[in-house]
């Protein structure tokens, strides 16, 4: 676990207010389409070609014990990457010696009630959605099963929508899954 006193580029919450229009929310219906597939497809190299220079990817941890509304530490976290740490985890992937994914998982991401939003800056949306993974490895019968929320930011490009930001929230708060490795 990492505690960070720093502010969050992540939305701290879901998304509210009026929906975006039509167009809107495909596109950002669309980019989590495609970025589901390229990662389950395990092309995590074109995947990373979706990814914003200023990215910031957090999974704070969630306490049981808290309230609702407190229940998320936004001060601590089981992930907080950036764009290098990203590439450091893709680069670490390729070497073939990552044992977190040998053998590798086999994943199919289930993206759900998207919710699209403009926010103050032009070139900046707030999606908010929701994902269940189901994950298996090599012939082991046992698999994984892990939900949970996105709060993401993606700039509008001339090259297409980037994610900006990532805040995930895990519906479980004692893992069941041997190894965070993934990308959610």
């Amino acid at each position: 676990m990492t505690t960070i006193d720093t502010p969050d580029l992540a939305p701290a919450g879901p998304v509210v207010g009026p929906l975006a229009d039509a167009a809107l929310q495909n596109t950002a219906t669309q980019f989590l389409a495609l970025e589901s597939k390229l990662l389950d497809e395990a092309r995590e190299e074109d995947w990373f070609q979706l990814l914003d220079t200023d990215l910031l990817y957090v999974i704070p941890i969630r306490q049981a014990t808290e309230r609702r509304e407190d229940e998320v530490n936004r001060k601590a976290y089981r992930v907080r990457d950036t764009l290098a740490h990203v590439r450091l985890r893709l680069d670490r992937l390729a070497t073939g010696v990552a044992y977190s994914e040998i053998p590798p998982s086999r994943t199919m991401r289930l993206v759900g009630s998207v919710l699209a939003t403009r926010t103050d800056q032009e070139d900046v949306i707030a999606v908010s959605s929701a994902v269940l993974l189901y994950r298996q490895r090599g012939i082991d019968p046992h698999f994984d099963l892990l939900p949970y929320r996105r709060n993401d930011t993606l700039r509008l490009t001339s090259d297409g929508p980037r994610l900006l930001s990532r805040e995930i929230l895990l519906t479980e708060v004692a893992l069941a899954t041997p190894n965070l490795g993934l990308f959610l």
